[in-house]
């Protein structure tokens, strides 16, 4: 898959038939649609592409504080392996909120060639969302493309969105995001040097550092797999401030089972599974460490 950077300087060399949103999360919804482009794609000989936006509209607007459910790392990742040919990762600014919807379609037919465009059921493009379903599609008439708009899809008789997926991450129900997402949810970033109290506990710790920006589910404990290089690692996750130490700055740290060795420095991905208790404050030192190894012995049998 390419992955470009503007849009306003890209000239592709074939038609694409053509997706356009924000896909945060790439959630069962938003694949959906991508196979839906690909197929169509694949089916006339044309290019598969898609169209997404960084940061997220509703933050540069100020409507929605930063609560990415994936990296853009991790989006181009889940893009690429839809079958996507071609990825436009577009920076949008209060400047890009100003762009009429006409001007943009305009765009995407010159420099993409776009032949149809397919959107989400609740998107709309364009300054003050004028750029809606009807509108895109007397567009395609008066243009010359194709146009369809997928239909939701449902998980237990409601719609599949990011919003539903956050507030789930917010009551650290780690089944329904999974079943919304279609895999497990996924924090990644660089092993940090960490205050090394698991270690002295005898259950030592990785401090996972993440962009500020990411969505983090409740303050609790999470089975967890712990992936590093191309080695995968049942682990225990404790999200939160530590409270029977020093209720500071909220962290995420891993210990991994089965695992012997120094993981300072190193890109790690962990995927929460299953929440399993909120975190608590003990009396003393020796009333928490018997409290981990039962979450070690909860977590085994959640991963088994």
């Amino acid at each position: 898959m390419q992955v470009f950077h503007n849009l306003s300087s890209l000239v592709s060399e074939q038609p694409t038939i053509l997706t356009i949103g924000a896909f945060d999360g790439v959630h069962l919804g938003h694949q959906q649609l991508i196979r839906s482009v690909v197929e169509s794609a694949r089916a006339s000989g044309r290019r598969a592409a898609l169209v997404t936006f960084f940061p997220h509209p509703s933050v540069v607007l100020g409507r929605a504080e930063p609560f990415y459910l994936t990296s853009n790392e991790e989006k181009l990742e889940q893009f690429e392996r839809l079958g996507l040919d071609l990825a436009v990762v577009v920076e949008f600014t209060r400047e890009t909120a100003q762009i009429r919807a006409a001007q943009f379609v305009d765009l995407l037919i010159e420099n993409l060639l776009m032949r149809e465009l397919w959107i989400g059921h609740d998107f709309a493009l364009g300054y003050k969302r004028e750029g809606d379903a009807a509108f895109l599609q007397a567009m395609g008439v008066e243009r010359g493309f194709a146009f369809h708009q997928a239909e939701p899809v449902l998980l237990d008789g409601q719609p599949v969105s990011s919003s539903r997926i956050r507030e789930a991450l917010r009551a650290g129900d780690m089944r329904q995001v999974a079943a919304c997402l279609g895999r497990p949810f996924r924090l990644s970033g660089v092993v940090s040097q960490g205050a090394q109290r698991g270690r002295k506990l005898g259950v030592p710790t990785a401090n996972l550092a993440i962009g500020a920006e990411h969505a983090i589910p409740r303050n609790g404990i999470y089975a967890s797999r712990a992936h590093v290089g191309h080695a995968t690692y049942p682990a225990v996750t404790n999200i939160g401030t530590r409270p029977t130490f020093d209720n500071g700055a909220r962290t995420i740290e891993a210990h991994l089972l089965d695992f012997n060795g120094d993981l300072y420095g190193q890109t790690m991905a962990l995927d929460l599974i299953e929440y399993q208790r909120p975190e608590i404050k003990y009396d003393s030192i020796e009333a928490l460490i018997a409290q981990m190894q039962k979450d070690i012995q909860v977590a085994r049998s959640s991963l088994s």
